[in-house]
Formats: C-alpha cells, structure tokens, sequence
C-alpha cells in the first residue's frame, strides 16, 4: 500500500521505519532543511539521534507530491496541529484513508480528535484512530508493540488494522473510537502525577494506588462521552496507562518528575524541548470534568500544580485526606 505520514517527529519517523519493509512509504515534514539534513545524514538528529533512517522510504518537503498516490494517510503530529493538518487534506480532489496518532483535546474547543475530524473532513474520506501503549524510540527500533486502530467504519477498521499490522506491530481492530481517544489523552495527565509520586519519593504502593484511581477517573470520563468499559481497560487505556506511568522515556512522566524538584513550568517545557501534551490536556479535562459533573480529583490536583502554582507537597497532602468512599461507588 501506498502510505504517507504526515509529521516527521519521533512518531511519525518512527512509524515510517517500522512500515516501510511491507510497502511504499513517504514521511512528510513542513520544514524544508529537516528533511534535506534527515536525506544527507540519514538521521532524525532533532527527534531520533542514536536511529539510522533505512532507505526504504521517501522524504519530502511537498504535500501535493507526498500525498500524490497515497491510498492511506497517517497524521503524526501534536494534537494542536491536528485541524491544520485536514485542512491541507480536505483540500485534495483525491480520497484516502485517514489515520491520526495524535493524543489529547483540542484546545479551547476541549474536542476529541475525531470531533475535529467531523468538522474539517468531507464525509468520504473514511478515518480512524491509531492509538496505545507505544515510545517511538522502541517502535523505530523494532521492539514488540501493540496497538488499537478504532473507526466507526468498522470493515476499514478490520483492513486497516490487517494492512498495518506486522510481528513487531500488532493492530487490534475496534470500533471504539471515543474510548481510544480518551484513553489515550488522559493518560498523559496520569503519567505527570505520577512524576510528581515518584519524584517526591511516595513509593511503589502509591504509585500502583495512583494508576488504579487514575484510571478510574479515565473510565468515568470515557463514559461519559461514550466510550466503553473494556476499551479503557484494554491497550489504548490501561495499557498506554501503565507505559506512560512508568517507562522512563515518557515525556510527561518527566514534567512530574521535574515539578517534584520544584522546578516551574516554563523551564520543565524548556528542558524538554518536545511537547508534553499531558501539559496540555489537563486544562481540557478539567474544563470538560467540571462541565459534565465527573469526579477527577488527581487530573483536578494536577491542574492546579500547572496553573494554579499550589506546590506538589500541597496537593499530596489534600489528595490523601479526602475523605473515604466505596471503592466503585463512581468518586
């Protein structure tokens, strides 16, 4: 098959490389000097350093000829970049499939991906989302992963998912699509409290305490805008959960783990130098959980350590004297 991705970051190389032995691959980037360097070097010094690009696929800094033959198009950028992005496709006389492997909401809109989508994409162009327990240095790399790939079209999601999928990526069809999202935005949120656990030296026992709660607040919000039960706890949902909660590569888990060290934001955001988008995210979920009544108290903690500068100390404490409750009563 014919595939581009769109967005040449760690992802989106990432993808490229673990795609092209099973067909024609073009990786896309905006900017013109990335992509002479990525030919000349046959690296992603910015994204991927220690990963020599293979040959096996094509570079390019045109859209128009990138997505000339595509039968299937992959967004692999920030979820910030996402309605720019269609709207360069929406453009094309052309029909393909879309793919995004974005994570989180939208900004001030609070929308999830495939609401973008429905806004910005004409009706025929049959889409879904790729989504779940994944760093793009392991997938780049070659290690065994296993993802989602949801749609409502569920005879795309069924092609889709057998065209990607390889020993070394495993695709699981669903028609889930909300849950996938949802699952794979808050987890972000999740991973920052847990940086923040870890980093104040709380232990094993409060951080497995954390990603239980963590992903019951998942679940209530996956609910409640439509997901289901075994989604969020399936691959896109616990699993992305447990990945980004303690693998040592997650952005986010280090925002927490630098927000420990009493460190502000915007330097957090400098030393990262790439998006955290649990950064992000947790603005939308606080405005959506507040807005639909859902209880999320450690997103809520989270939130107010970002943007309300409560010390993390401050918000420990308040966590653990909340006052008891049934285990599964929904708070």
């Amino acid at each position: 098959m014919n595939i581009t991705i769109v967005g040449a970051g760690a992802w989106g190389t990432a993808l490229a490389i673990s795609l092209a032995p099973n067909h024609s691959v073009t990786l896309w980037a905006r900017d013109a000097a990335q992509i002479k360097a990525m030919r000349s070097t046959r690296l992603n010094k910015r994204y991927l350093p220690d990963i020599v690009l293979p040959a096996n696929f094509e570079l390019s800094a045109d859209l128009p000829a990138a997505l000339a033959a595509a039968e299937l198009v992959i967004i692999a950028l920030p979820t910030a970049a996402l309605r720019s992005a269609l709207q360069q496709l929406a453009q094309s006389s052309r029909r393909f499939g879309v793919v995004w492997a974005c994570k989180g909401f939208e900004a001030e809109t609070s929308q999830l991906p495939h609401q973008v989508v429905a806004e910005v994409l004409p009706a025929d162009f049959p889409c879904g989302v790729l989504s779940g327990p994944s760093f793009a240095q392991e997938v780049a790399r070659g290690s065994p992963t296993a993802l989602t790939f949801a749609s409502t079209d569920e005879e795309f999601a069924r092609n889709t998912a057998q065209t990607l999928h390889h020993a070394r990526l495993r695709i699981y069809p669903s028609s889930d699509v909300i849950g996938v999202e949802v699952g794979g935005a808050v987890k972000n949120v999740m991973a920052i409290a847990a940086g923040i656990c870890d980093g104040m030296g709380l232990g094993h026992n409060a951080r497995a305490a954390l990603l239980t709660r963590g992903l019951a607040e998942i679940t209530r919000l996956g609910l409640k805008l439509g997901g289901r039960p075994e989604t969020l706890g399936g691959l896109s949902g616990l699993g992305d959960l447990i990945l980004t909660c303690t693998g040592d590569l997650s952005r986010n888990r280090q925002v927490g783990l630098l927000l420990a060290q009493q460190h502000d934001l915007p330097e957090i955001l400098r030393r990262l130098k790439h998006v955290a988008e649990g950064v992000y995210t947790v603005r939308e979920v606080h405005h959506l959980a507040q807005k639909l009544d859902v209880a999320m108290p450690i997103c809520e903690a989270v939130y107010r350590i970002l943007y309300e500068n409560i010390p993390p100390a401050e918000m420990v404490v308040e966590l653990l004297n909340r006052a008891p409750n049934l285990e599964f009563n929904g708070v």
